[in-house]
């Protein structure tokens, strides 16, 4: 179940340049202020292959932007899947060995398995914990409207409203997906923290679009934190979704009955998939299809469905 590649708009630069930090950790620089405020890790590459965070990222350090108040830190996570893309496999690069946003559990990353995606989150294991508010930068197989993806708390929709763009969310009830994503890591998994930890899916993996927006995103972000100077609000309206089920591929007869490229929507009961013996229907009326795999990989997610929340 592969689709043809897609146009290349956007490739990787060599982030040498970035390597050396300021605090110990490679990729990692960190900014004071000196003057009181939050602390915000703009953070990105938790993918090898989802450039747009590599764009804005390399955009706060190449302009030298500084925050007004608070702490600002910048970090690339995931450099060595990065560095490791084939324009001819361009979607092998997401990861070496482990997702990299799904391994940030206590048990993982206190436990005895090795690889380099460990070695990594353990690395920025400090990084992240020390944030008050995080935006993690991602991007998507399919070319589809951007969206954001928060644990359900309070303070992370009411965050995304307010910054106004992208206009899509997906809202993640505690235990609905799979794994620990860099945003409930530690604190920011708890509903008393007062942290908001955010995922913005910027567009398509390769897309010129999905980099400028990841910069939109970011100095939104910024901005309202108060670490940069005030941005015009976005004002488009507000779709927001609830995630029901995170599908992993068990066989590798998985297949969906049409293709796919996410937001479609299936009446209750309509059969959407079949992964072996197993059955994949519509949990709800206007099911919606979100992140459907583009080539199934047993072990791997397959696809969310979701329903459209008023």
């Amino acid at each position: 179940m592969t689709t043809a590649l897609p146009a290349f708009e956007l490739l990787p630069r060599n982030l040498d340049t970035y390597r050396q930090g300021n605090i110990g950790v490679a990729y990692v620089h960190r900014f004071e202020s000196g003057r009181p405020g939050p602390h915000v890790l703009i953070n990105a590459l938790t993918h090898g292959n989802e450039f747009c965070g590599m764009v804005a990222a390399t955009q706060l350090l190449d302009q030298g932007v500084r925050p007004l108040i608070g702490t600002l830190t910048v970090s690339f996570a995931n450099v060595a899947a990065y560095e490791s893309f084939d324009i001819t496999r361009p979607f092998d690069s997401r990861q070496l060995v482990h997702n990299l946003n799904r391994i940030w559990s206590d048990e993982q990353l206190d436990g005895s398995e090795h690889s380099p995606e460990l070695q990594r989150a353990r690395e920025l294991r400090p990084v992240v914990a020390a944030a008050d508010h995080i935006l993690d930068l991602h991007s998507t197989s399919q070319d589809v409207s951007p969206f954001w993806v928060y644990p359900q708390f309070e303070r992370n929709g009411a965050a995304a409203l307010a910054i106004g763009r992208p206009a899509t969310h997906l809202v993640m009830p505690a235990g609905k997906g799979t794994g620990t994503p860099l945003i409930r890591h530690g604190l920011h998994g708890t509903l008393g923290h007062h942290g908001v930890a955010m995922v913005a899916e910027c567009g398509q993996h390769f897309k010129r679009a999905s980099g400028e927006l990841a910069v939109e995103v970011t100095l939104d972000f910024l901005a309202h934190f108060g670490l940069i100077a005030p941005r015009p609000a976005a004002a488009a309206p507000q779709l927001r979704f609830e995630l029901l089920q995170t599908w992993v591929v068990k066989t590798p007869d998985f297949r969906f009955t049409r293709p796919l490229i996410g937001f479609e929507t299936f009446a209750e009961g309509d059969l959407i998939a079949t992964d072996g013996g197993d059955e994949i229907r519509a949990l709800c009326a206007d099911c919606t299809v979100l992140m459907p795999t583009r080539t199934p990989i047993v072990g791997r997610e397959g696809v969310y469905l979701a329903r459209p929340l008023p």
